[in-house]
């Protein structure tokens, strides 16, 4: 039984429970040549059901302690996992933000599903979470993840050089971020004057 489910209109997220790692392993391995270029490089048992599981362990008690959130996109029937969309790093204090990681099985890419799951977990993180910000990063030339961010309204902020190591060497990096509209009005976005 998933932690948390949110239902969108072609899919389901769900937080999945230690339980559930068969979903998340049968993923992993139908996907790990898609992903590789994209991934950082992964021991041969990573994505292994024992592997998994005792990984969702962790993943239940960061969501428990309000750290992280770990989401599974599942079929409507959530008998499989097509994808994962990850909110990870959260900081709270006076940043209350965290970053923003996804992927989306080869199969199922181009049909709008990551952006569908997305605008709703975005909404989970901005509305029940009260996440002010939310960072996600991307290695240029990865240019469905820049359109994708473009249209749900992450905005560029910076290049980062060697930021990650990702399939086997450090890559650069373009990093940007959506502010959540709840905490600022129109004409105060981004920044304010001090008095």
């Amino acid at each position: 039984m998933p932690l948390l489910t949110l239902p969108c209109q072609r899919l389901t997220l769900a937080v999945l429970s230690p339980d559930q790692a068969s979903l998340e392993s049968d993923f992993y391995q139908r996907n790990q040549r898609h992903l590789a270029p994209w991934s950082p490089i992964r021991t041969t048992d990573y994505f292994s059901t024992e592997q998994i599981r005792r990984r969702l362990e962790v993943q239940a008690s960061a969501f428990d302690a309000g750290l992280a959130v770990h989401m599974a996109l599942l079929t409507p029937d959530g008998q499989q996992m097509i994808g994962a969309c990850n909110f990870s790093g959260i900081i709270r204090g006076a940043f209350q933000a965290c970053y923003l990681g996804y992927h989306i099985d080869a199969a199922h890419q181009g049909q709008g599903l990551m952006q569908e799951a997305l605008e709703s977990a975005i909404a989970y993180m901005f509305e029940t979470q009260n996440l002010h910000r939310i960072m996600a990063n991307y290695i240029p030339g990865n240019e469905r993840s820049a359109r994708l961010l473009e249209r749900l309204g992450f905005e560029k902020e910076g290049y980062a050089k060697a930021y990650l190591n990702i399939a086997g060497r450090w890559q650069d990096h373009v990093l940007t971020a959506l502010v959540n509209p709840g905490f600022e009005a129109p004409d105060q976005r981004w920044s304010r004057r001090l008095a």
